[in-house]
């Protein structure tokens, strides 16, 4: 078999060497290590199912999308690709899983998987309700109904093997803190950052088993970034002090611990399932906080201008293009208030690229 060729640094280029060899002591057919890849999850993940739902939390307009390869918003919410994007192509993919809303989910599209995230969903249903959002059960409705389609497509026999081989992916839990429990006083004045936190775990735990009950095997958790680092976080609650909000980040550092056990004790419960936390916090914190040792120059404030209320805080201000936009994107840390720049997505998909071997084979 032949071995594609890898375009990124050395340390991909050790990756993809074994893979290589995982692929061809497997005798796959495909260039891709796995069949397919299912996501949920928030704007993190999100490739567009928010475009055709009547929330605010969306991401089809300009400047979103603006260093893509097609040069247009697509629904997520960076100016290029996110870091599952470049997740599949580490895998093999050539092109990505269509967000299940969309009409290209459809036919032959849904052999490589398909994306169920929404923008401003997360852990808490309720929350994701009030915004619009598509809530994790909801999600999983969702994937039975490709399931049902996935059979129709691909046979009862690809699509069971499809299903159990493919890797999964969650990414949640931002909005529920930053978008959620930090600006809501009927949640912050009668709770604990950390019980409600633990309150989050539940629902993740109740999610897994729900996943594995239809088939999952293979699930990639992404643990909180360093929430207190977000431009969003330092313009609500950093009152002009330097750095990033200490106080929000030992919030996350717990919930990441609750999550790391959980995924321990799911694993230990649920047979044959195997569970990678992806540590999004430690990359992420190590670029905020030595910017010019990644390339980057600017790690306070979003590549493009945002509002100062409501949902506008975190989002791309859609009037301001041409003075309210940097030039060079590749020089932000961060692309909005809340999501990372094409350029720090890579940067993290490739620091998490050994976290994920357990997933493969």
């Amino acid at each position: 078999m032949e071995v594609i060729c890898w375009r990124r640094p050395l340390l991909g280029l050790f990756f993809a060497f074994a893979l290589s060899c995982l692929r061809i002591g497997k005798g796959q057919e495909s260039t891709a290590l796995v069949p397919a890849i299912m996501t949920f999850g928030d704007s993190s993940v999100d490739v567009g199912n928010n475009n055709y739902l009547p929330t605010l939390f969306k991401a089809n307009y300009p400047p979103y999308g603006r260093d893509f390869t097609t040069h247009r918003p697509t629904g997520r919410f960076s100016n290029g690709k996110l870091a599952t994007d470049f997740t599949a192509e580490t895998l093999g993919f050539t092109s990505f899983a269509p967000a299940y809303l969309s009409p290209e989910a459809s036919g032959k599209n849904l052999l490589i998987g398909a994306n169920f995230a929404s923008a401003a969903a997360g852990f808490d249903e309720k929350a994701a309700l009030a915004k619009h959002a598509i809530p994790l059960s909801k999600q999983l409705q969702y994937f039975r109904e490709y399931k049902g389609k996935l059979g129709r497509v691909a046979g009862a026999n690809k699509s069971a093997s499809i299903i159990k081989d493919s890797i999964y992916l969650l990414g949640a839990g931002t909005a529920d803190f930053l978008q959620n429990y930090y600006v809501n006083p009927r949640l912050n004045k009668v709770y604990t950052a950390d019980q409600y936190g633990l309150s989050l775990v539940g629902s993740f735990t109740r999610f897994v088993k729900d996943l594995y009950g239809l088939g999952a095997r293979k699930l990639g958790v992404t643990s909180l970034p360093p929430l207190g680092c977000l431009p969003a976080a330092i313009t609500l609650f950093g009152f002009h002090k330097p750095g990033c909000v200490s106080g929000i980040n030992a919030d996350v550092q717990k919930f990441n611990k609750r999550i790391d056990s959980a995924s321990k004790a799911l694993q230990k419960q649920l047979p044959g399932l195997k569970i990678v936390i992806f540590d999004i916090y430690k990359p992420l914190y190590d670029i905020v906080n030595s910017t010019s040792n990644y390339g980057f120059k600017e790690a306070r404030r979003g590549c493009c201008k945002t509002g100062r209320v409501g949902a506008t805080v975190f989002l791309c201000n859609p009037t301001t293009l041409a003075a309210g936009t940097c030039s060079n994107a590749t020089e932000y840390v961060f692309w909005d208030g809340v999501h990372p720049s094409e350029a720090a997505n890579q940067a993290i998909a490739d620091a998490l690229i050994f976290q994920g071997i357990g997933l493969i084979g």
